[in-house]
C-alpha cells in the first residue's frame, strides 16, 4: 500500500471519528436542554457511525 493510500485512509478513520464525537456532543446537549427523545435519538446515531465506518473502511488480511 503506497503512502498516498495510507493518509487517505487516516483521514477518512479521522472523519469518522469526528462525525461520531459530533454527534455524541450533540446528543448529550440536547439531552441536558430538555429534550430527551432527541437526545436519545441522536445518541443512536453515534454506534450507527462507527459501524458503517467499520464496514467501509474494512480490509482482508
Amino acid at each position: 500500500m503506497s503512502d498516498s493510500q495510507q493518509k487517505e485512509i487516516q483521514r477518512a478513520r479521522m472523519l469518522v471519528l469526528v462525525g461520531a464525537g459530533l454527534s455524541f456532543l450533540f446528543s448529550v446537549s440536547l439531552w441536558f436542554y430538555g429534550m430527551r427523545d432527541e437526545g436519545l435519538f441522536v445518541g443512536l446515531w453515534v454506534p450507527s457511525i462507527l459501524g458503517l465506518g467499520n464496514l467501509v473502511l474494512c480490509r482482508d488480511g
